[in-house]
């Protein structure tokens, strides 16, 4: 349900090719399943111009209408940003998500998305 509690297991490392990679193993207080994929690789155009596609795929194993969940293939999101890196730790950016679930209606949806990439 859409209150459950869940507790996670995840590994992330970079997979062959330098593909950030990220595998996570949920389980639901009432025993529910899922399991999150995602992937992400940065190409460098130019020393300051990073382009990066981004995909995540969830996977459940039971239906859960009131949280919009549906077993099997759930949902995916795909998203490319075109960042201008000033310095490692600071690149604003600027990109597209599209977002499909495939519970219920099996809506999708897109939008620009604008922001800037920091860490410490």
């Amino acid at each position: 349900s859409a209150s459950n509690n869940w507790i996670a297991f995840g590994v992330q490392g970079l997979a062959p090719y330098f593909f950030e990679t990220e595998a996570s193993f949920f389980i639901g207080e009432s025993g529910d399943t899922g399991i999150r994929v995602e992937g992400e690789y940065e190409l460098m155009l130019t020393q300051q111009w990073v382009l990066s596609p981004e995909l995540e795929i969830n996977l459940y194993g039971q239906n859960d209408v009131d949280a919009g969940i549906s077993s099997g293939l759930s949902d995916i999101e795909a998203g490319l940003r075109l960042r201008y890196e000033y310095r490692r730790e600071f690149a604003p950016y600027i990109g597209i998500n599209w977002e499909k679930s495939y519970a219920g209606a099996g809506e999708s949806d897109s939008q620009i998305v604008i922001g800037f990439h920091a860490w410490l």
